[in-house]
């Protein structure tokens, strides 16, 4: 299945992989997947946001969902927010096509349940 960016409007392409719109909301009852919030995926945490706990949290949810080590993802912008941008890169480092495919279904199934 070939996946266009414009399909998933969440993710934006990146030299390194690619960058996901996250919206997260911390304190809820537990952690997942909750759909779409605007061009954002909304994920539900259960850590606070305090001290980088929902950041930490965060990271390690999308790194179990997406089948990738957590050290794959950053946080590029939005640290202190809601809204946040996190840079995926491959498992293998490699940024080619075939890869970035890859990792473009693995994002994709987050949405399709």
């Amino acid at each position: 299945m070939d996946l266009d960016p414009s399909e998933i409007e969440f993710v934006q392409p990146h030299p390194e992989g690619l960058v996901l719109k996250i919206f997260v909301l911390p304190r809820s009852s537990k952690n997942m997947l909750a759909g779409r919030h605007g061009d954002a995926l909304k994920i539900k945490l259960t850590a606070p946001p305090v001290e980088g706990a929902a950041n930490k949290m965060c990271l390690t949810f999308l790194a179990q969902h997406l089948g990738l080590p957590k050290s794959s993802l950053e946080i590029v912008s939005g640290h202190t927010g809601r809204t946040k941008l996190i840079l995926v890169r491959p498992k293998n480092g490699k940024a080619d096509d075939a890869t970035i495919k890859d990792l473009k279904n693995r994002i994709k199934t987050l949405t399709d349940g």
